[in-house]
């Protein structure tokens, strides 16, 4: 419940909108209520013909009470979702921003479909947060109030009795909705973010699974998964037909109840309007039974989406960054030591720096590397040994054990981590290209590049005559992760991405894995080409095809414990 409050705080900033759409929702409910009891009264009335002057403003008051409540309604909806969708736009960039700075070491624990179906359906989810959990209480709240004033007038017994009703149906009813679709409701939640997770792994791994005879287990996997959340919904199926037979229930039972007390008490003119009238108030009360069984699936989605943001980063932020380093970019690795670090695999409980348990061995144990800037470091080792955990300590996206990294005689746990980012460019084997455009793809690197800077940036790479071919030039659609692309194409958008940045410092690793080697040869050309005058280092297990000629220094990883660096 806890955390439910804290997306509640979220509401802060649409405050007055919220109390503009609870005022909506009462003066539209108000509304059909007075329609009821005033078209009850005039038929009572007209029934004892007592001549049309009896009647009065009656006609005209329903008449305006009619159009009142769709008027109402309208503006309702209309206010109270504007509310729902800024709540989830502002709940989405607050989610990314707490989830930004945590580390690898911290998001390892999470797969990349389970953090897709959170961002995504959690969030989704909790779009019935504000319609759902938020207003209709305190909408119910306020009719039973007036309600209860209102018939006092009339009379005070039928004002307790209908009072009474209304509070039964509005506590006792949601609360039993809740305690009994709690857990299909998290099983819902549960189910559905399985299957985002299975289908996001499935399609990034559909190449593989077909090539090793996988897709049968993964298919099987998605049909007991699909089964097992029909099954869930079944459940809260049948409880939303038991909670609407028994909120009819208590409708009609507060309408015999209210009739059976004011009999005798109120005028006859007055029995039908106080009954309809009942019967229209519980218009405020019967949602709060659909609330109930909802709030086992929030509850459920927001415990979800805070148990990855309440973690404290790995890596934390400096109360003071220092200023950038804006012409001196020497690179300084002095005593590194750097390891990961092993997190509970339940994460439930929020990741503390000093909780983190350290691996059996270091990935890197008192490293040092001088880079003067300008010059060209080739960093060589087999696979496994730490040379892309290099980069990830460079970029400070995991902790260090010891020892300092600067650039420019700044030490860059004293720089915010935007600026440390910006200091760098990154290419690796891996080119992660979103299913737009080249010209959005290659916007990235920096986004306030101009359509004559992104062709500059692929010239230089080489690919722009490529793109001319191309039917819609730099707004041809690349696909998923750049599927209609070749390996060496991508490359080289790659490549054209990171001279649109700009970064005095590159890091290249492993650019050349996946290609053929002209392909790789023709791409470390260029690479090196259009590199030079910046501070590269080239991390490769691929030495075949690298003129080491080029390079200041050379620096061979053995082991995951040591680095030999010759020149």
């Amino acid at each position: 419940m806890s955390n439910l409050l804290t997306i509640l705080r979220l509401l802060r900033p649409f405050l007055k909108q919220a109390l503009l759409s609870l005022l909506l929702g009462v003066l539209t409910i108000g509304s059909g209520i007075a329609l009821m009891m005033t078209a009850a009264w005039l038929i009572s009335t007209a029934a004892l013909q007592l001549g049309i002057t009896s009647l009065g403003l009656a006609p005209t008051a329903v008449r305006l009470f009619g159009l009142a409540r769709a008027f109402f309604r309208y503006l309702e909806r209309l206010v109270s979702h504007d509310v729902t969708f800024r709540l989830l736009a502002r709940l989405r960039v607050w989610f990314y921003e707490r989830l930004e700075p945590l580390s690898l070491v911290q998001l390892q624990a999470y797969r990349s479909g389970d953090l897709m179906g959170r961002v995504v359906g959690d969030i989704d989810e909790l779009q019935n947060f504000y319609l759902r959990l938020v207003s209709p209480p305190l909408v119910a709240l306020v009719v039973t109030l007036g309600v209860g004033v209102g018939v006092s007038f009339i009379d005070g017994p039928t004002a307790l009795v209908l009072v009474a009703f209304m509070l039964v149906a509005g506590t006792l009813l949601p609360l039993f909705t809740w305690w009994s679709g709690q857990q299909a409701g998290r099983d819902v939640g549960h189910n559905r973010q399985q299957i985002n997770t299975h289908l996001v792994d499935t399609v990034q791994g559909l190449a593989d699974s077909l090539a090793f005879g996988y897709g049968r287990f993964q298919a099987q996997t998605l049909h007991t998964i699909s089964g097992e959340l029909a099954q869930a919904e079944r459940r809260l199926g049948r409880l939303d037909s038991v909670q609407g037979g028994l909120s009819l229930l208590l409708v009609n039972l507060a309408a015999v109840g209210v009739l059976w007390v004011a009999t005798g008490r109120v005028d006859g003119v007055l029995l039908a309007t106080v009954t309809l009238g009942a019967i229209a108030a519980f218009e405020a009360i019967t949602p709060l039974a659909l609330a109930g069984q909802h709030l086992g699936k929030e509850m459920a989605a927001a415990n979800r989406i805070l148990e990855i943001i309440d973690n404290v980063p790995a890596v934390p932020q400096p109360s003071q960054p220092d200023p950038t380093p804006k012409t001196n970019f020497d690179l300084v690795l002095n005593q590194v030591t750097f390891r990961y670090a092993q997190t509970e695999t339940t994460c439930t409980e929020p990741v503390e720096v000093a909780s983190l348990e350290p691996a059996a061995a270091a990935v890197l144990h008192n490293f040092s590397l001088t880079v003067p800037q300008g010059e060209r470091v080739l960093i060589t080792g087999e696979s496994g040994v730490g040379k892309s955990s290099l980069i990830n300590v460079l970029l400070r996206l995991v902790p260090i054990e010891s020892g300092q990294i600067s650039v420019g005689g700044v030490d860059l746990s004293r720089l915010a981590q935007v600026e440390v980012v910006g200091l760098f460019g990154v290419m690796t084997q891996r080119t992660h290209l979103f299913n737009t455009t080249i010209r959005e793809n290659l916007r990235i690197g920096r986004k306030t590049a101009s359509n004559a800077d992104i062709e500059a940036a692929a010239q230089a790479a080489q690919i722009h005559d490529f793109i001319g071919q191309l039917p819609q030039g730099y707004d041809t659609y690349v696909g998923e992760e750049g599927a209609l692309l070749s390996g060496g194409e991508r490359q080289r958008l790659a490549l054209a991405r990171l001279l649109l940045k700009d970064a005095p410092i590159w890091l290249l690793d492993e650019i050349t894995a996946n290609l053929d080697p002209v392909t790789a040869v023709a791409v470390l050309k260029s690479v090196l080409k259009v590199g030079n005058g910046r501070t590269i280092l080239l991390l490769t297990h691929r030495t075949d095809l690298i003129d080491t000629t080029q390079f200041n220094q050379q620096v061979r990883i053995t082991t995951a414990l040591s680095a030999t660096p010759t020149v």
